[in-house]
Parts: structure tokens; C-alpha cells; sequence
């Protein structure tokens, strides 16, 4: 591969992120997605050809930068409780740029729609989350037999936080109700 072939699939990538989390995964369109990126339509068809095969890259790209993230902050982070507190500026990331929602919350939306091999992807960003929140919540509470319930919990409930927020298109809320969560001992 040359650095152009694979300049040009960052590219379509990085448009066709912006696009599904903005639009979902009916937001993929080659034709705006060649217009943003400064290609011919046909061009992306080279790359991804089908609009299933493109799905799939971006959710499969979108859960390894969110595992990549969850274990940077990990590092970052040693002391479980405060990690755990932490959890939700991956989702928050989102609102501040431009009021996207998450990929996988958004994809996990239109569920029924998707090609099998994006409900695969989406499926793996949900259990990438649960697994990364249900280790942390285990070195905080060892002895728990519930820590995956909790960890389901408070992945479902960030989420939602994430999806109040965008549909005011106002962060600060965002920031309110993962306070209240906090509060609630929901985050620790």
C-alpha cells in the first residue's frame, strides 16, 4: 500500500465516523462522503465496496479507539474508583464535538437495520465497555457478585446521559446528570 491508498481510507474513514455519528449508519453515503473527503464516489468503492463493508471498518475502528481510550486511562488512572468516575469523558468527548452521540449508541439504535457483520462490530463495542467498567468495579468491589449488572448498568445509563444531552444539544447536562449519577453512588 501506498501512502496515498491508505491516506485516502483514513480519510473515508475518518468522514464516514463523522457522518454515523451524526446521522447513523444511514448516514453513510458514498456520495457525500466522496464530496467531503475530495474523491469520486467510485473511488471509496475501491477502498469499501459495499456500504456493509464501510459500516463495518468504522464500528470495528470506532471500538478499538474506545478500548485504546478505556486502557489509557486506565494507565493514566490507577485508583479504580476514580477511573470509574472518569468513564464517562469518552462519551462526553462526543457531545463537545460537534453534539455527535457515540457510534455504538447511535448504530446500536437502528439495530434491526444494520448488515449482521455491524451488528457484530456494535456488538463488540458494548462488551468492550462492559468488560473494561465490570473489571474496574471488581477491583473496587472484589467480593460483589454483581459487579456485570452494575457494569451494564452504568454503561446503559451513560449512554442515556449521552442521548438526554445531545437532544438539547447542551453538554452542561450532560455534566448534571453523571453528577447526580455520582451522587447516587451510581459511579462509586
Amino acid at each position: 500500500m501506498n501512502i496515498t491508498h491508505e491516506s485516502s481510507r483514513e480519510a473515508i474513514l475518518a468522514a464516514a465516523r463523522k457522518a454515523a455519528q451524526t446521522r447513523g449508519y444511514n448516514g453513510l453515503n458514498f456520495r457525500e462522503l466522496a464530496k467531503e473527503v475530495g474523491i469520486k464516489p467510485a473511488s471509496i468503492y475501491y477502498h469499501f465496496p459495499s456500504k456493509a463493508d464501510l459500516g463495518m471498518a468504522v464500528a470495528r475502528r470506532y471500538w478499538e479507539d474506545t478500548k485504546a481510550n478505556l486502557e489509557n486511562m486506565q494507565m493514566e488512572t490507577p485508583d479504580p474508583l476514580t477511573c470509574l468516575r472518569r468513564y464517562p469523558e469518552i462519551f462526553r468527548r462526543s457531545l463537545e464535538n460537534g453534539n455527535r452521540l457515540c457510534l455504538g449508541s447511535f448504530m446500536s439504535a437502528e439495530y434491526d437495520d444494520l448488515p449482521d457483520a455491524v451488528k457484530h462490530e456494535i456488538q463488540t463495542f458494548t462488551d468492550i465497555n462492559v468488560t473494561w467498567l465490570t473489571t474496574i468495579i471488581s477491583r473496587i468491589n472484589p467480593a460483589s457478585s454483581q459487579n456485570i449488572e452494575r457494569a451494564r448498568a452504568i454503561f446503559a445509563a451513560v449512554s442515556g446521559a449521552q442521548l438526554m444531552a445531545r437532544s438539547r444539544s447542551d453538554v452542561s447536562l450532560f455534566d448534571q446528570i453523571i453528577e447526580n449519577y455520582d451522587n447516587a453512588g451510581l459511579l462509586g
